[in-house]
C-alpha cells in the first residue's frame, strides 16, 4: 500500500535525488514516479552532468516505457553530447507515443538547423507552431532560420508575428532592427518602431532601435532624442549612452560625446571600444596627450583593437613624431591590412620622412583598396611628379579618372601635368572637361601651377565658364 501511494504525489526533488543516489550506491532498484525522475534528470542537467542525466533517463524509461517526456529529455541530452543520430531515434520514439508534444518538433528543428538543413528545420518548427500555446519563441526560431538562409523579408514577417504574440520580446526587436539594416530599409524600420512605440511607449528597446535607424540615415538630432527616451526609461542602458555619444561625434559635439561615453562607466565596466571612442574625441579636439592616454587604455584592454593602435599613431603624427607614428600604424595594419585609412596614414608619414619609395608603395595599397579616394590619387601622383616621373603621374591621374569620372579635382590636376609635359592641346581638352564638371574649383589649377595664371588662353577658357 505504501508503494502504491508513491503514484499519488511527487517527492521533494532533493529527497528524490538522495534516494536515487542511494539506490545506485546499494546497486538496488527503487521505484520513482515520473515527476520524481524528471526532477532527478533536471538536477544533473543543472549540474552540467549530461552523462549521469542520461543514466537516469535509462532508469526512467525502464519504469515508464510509455512516457514520451523521457524520450524527449533523452533527445535533448543526446544533442548536448553531440549524438545526433541517437537524438533523432529518441525523438521518433517520443513522436510514436505522443504526436502532439511540440517539444519533439522544436528539438528536431534545432538539430536540422545545426546540420544546415533549413527546409527540414522550418518544417518541424511550423509543426511545433501549430501545437504551441505560446508561439512567440517559435516565430523567433523560424525568423532566425530565414536570416541564416539570407531570406530577410521572410525573417521580418516572422519577427513581426513574434511581436504580435509578445510585444515585449526584446530579442525579436533587436533582430528586426538587424534585418531592416541588412535590407537597407531604415525608413520602414523607423515607421515600424514609431507605430510600435505608440502601443508600447515605455519600451526602451524600441526607442533604442529607433535611434539606431535615425543614426543610419544621418538624422543625428532625432537619434539623440530617441536614445534619450531609451535612457529615461532604463537609466542604466549603457548601449544607449554609447550610441548617443556616436551621434554627438557626427555633430562635432566632441566634449558632449566624451561626457556621455564616460556615463557608460557608471553602469558597466569600461571597455576598449569606449576608451577608443573617447580617445577619438580628444583627438578631434586636438588634445593629443589625453587622446593618446585613452587609446593606450583601449589597447591595454584589447590588444587586437586596430583603431586604438592607429589612433596612437595619429596623435604622434600630429606632433610631427612621424617615425614613432609609423610603429603604431604598422601595429594597426598587422591586425587589419585591408584598411585604406591605415595605409594612407603610412604613406603620408613616409612622405614626411622623405621615404618616397615606401610612400609610393603605401599609396598603391590605398588606391587598390579604395579607388574612389581622390586625395590618395592626387597625393600619389604628386610624389611621382616631384620625382620627375611625369609620364607616371599622368598615367596615375588617367587611372584615377576612370574610377572617379565626376571628380573635377582630378581633371584640373591632369591639366597641370599635361602642361608641364608640353601636351598643350590635350591639357586644354581636360581643362574644358574640368570646367564642365565644376568651374568653381578652377583655383586648384593655379594652386598647383601658379604660373598658369598668366596664360591668356587658359584664362579666356575659364572665363567662358564663369559667366
Amino acid at each position: 500500500m505504501e508503494e502504491d501511494f508513491e503514484f499519488e504525489f511527487s517527492e521533494d526533488p532533493r529527497f528524490s535525488v538522495e534516494r536515487y543516489e542511494e539506490m545506485i550506491r546499494n546497486e538496488d532498484q527503487y521505484f520513482f514516479d515520473s515527476q520524481a525522475f524528471e526532477n532527478i534528470i533536471d538536477y544533473y542537467i543543472e549540474k552540467n552532468d549530461p552523462i549521469k542525466a542520461l543514466q537516469v533517463v535509462d532508469y526512467a524509461v525502464s519504469q515508464h516505457p510509455f512516457a514520451a517526456v523521457f524520450f524527449i529529455k533523452q533527445a535533448q541530452l543526446f544533442v548536448a553530447t553531440n549524438q545526433l543520430d541517437d537524438a533523432f531515434e529518441a525523438l521518433n520514439k517520443a513522436e510514436t507515443l505522443e504526436r502532439s508534444e511540440g517539444d519533439i518538433y522544436l528539438i528536431r528543428g534545432n538539430i536540422f538547423e545545426a546540420l544546415d538543413r533549413p527546409e527540414e528545420a522550418l518544417e518541424n518548427y511550423k509543426t511545433a507552431l501549430s501545437l504551441a500555446e505560446n508561439k512567440d519563441e517559435i516565430y523567433l526560431m523560424i525568423a532566425l532560420v530565414y536570416q541564416n538562409t539570407g531570406d530577410y523579408e521572410s525573417a521580418v514577417k516572422n519577427l513581426k508575428r513574434c511581436l504580435e504574440h509578445n510585444m515585449e520580446h526584446q530579442d525579436a526587436l533587436y533582430e528586426l532592427a538587424f534585418c531592416y539594416d541588412v535590407l537597407d530599409k531604415q525608413e520602414e524600420s523607423i515607421q515600424f518602431y514609431k507605430q510600435y512605440i505608440d502601443n508600447e511607449p515605455y519600451s526602451y528597446a524600441a526607442w533604442y532601435n529607433l535611434g539606431n535607424a535615425y543614426h543610419k540615415l544621418n538624422l543625428y538630432e532625432k537619434a539623440i532624442d530617441a536614445y534619450d527616451y531609451a535612457i529615461l526609461i532604463k537609466e542604466n542602458f549603457a548601449s544607449a549612452y554609447f550610441n548617443k555619444g556616436n551621434s554627438l561625434i557626427h555633430l562635432d559635439k566632441f566634449s558632449d560625446a566624451i561626457d556621455v561615453y564616460k556615463q557608460t562607466f557608471e553602469y558597466e565596466p569600461p571597455n576598449a571600444d569606449t576608451y577608443c571612442a573617447i580617445g577619438e574625441c580628444y583627438e578631434k579636439l586636438e588634445q593629443m596627450e589625453e587622446a593618446r592616454s585613452f587609446y593606450k587604455k583601449a589597447v591595454k584592454l584589447d590588444t587586437k583593437l586596430s583603431d586604438a593602435w592607429f589612433g596612437i599613431g595619429v596623435t604622434l603624427d600630429f606632433e610631427d613624431r612621424y617615425f614613432e607614428s609609423l610603429h603604431f600604424y604598422k601595429k594597426a595594419l598587422a591586425l587589419d591590412d585591408s584598411n585604406p585609412d591605415y595605409w594612407f596614414a603610412m604613406a603620408d608619414a613616409y612622405y614626411k620622412l622623405g621615404k618616397l619609395e615606401d610612400s609610393e608603395k603605401a599609396y598603391t595599397k590605398v588606391i587598390e583598396l579604395n579607388p574612389v579616394d581622390i586625395e590618395a590619387w592626387l597625393d600619389y601622383s604628386s610624389i611621382l611628379y616631384e620625382q620627375s616621373k611625369l609620364e607616371n603621374a599622368i598615367e596615375t591621374i588617367a587611372e584615377a579618372i576612370k574610377h572617379n569620372t565626376d571628380a573635377a579635382e582630378l581633371y584640373y590636376r591632369m591639366v597641370a601635368y599635361l602642361f608641364a609635359s608640353g601636351q598643350y592641346n590635350e591639357a586644354l581638352n581636360f581643362l574644358e572637361l574640368a570646367l564642365k564638371i565644376d568651374p568653381a574649383k578652377h583655383e586648384i589649377l593655379f594652386e598647383y601651377l601658379p604660373q598658369l595664371q598668366d596664360n591668356k588662353i587658359i584664362i579666356d577658357i575659364i572665363n567662358k565658364y564663369l559667366i
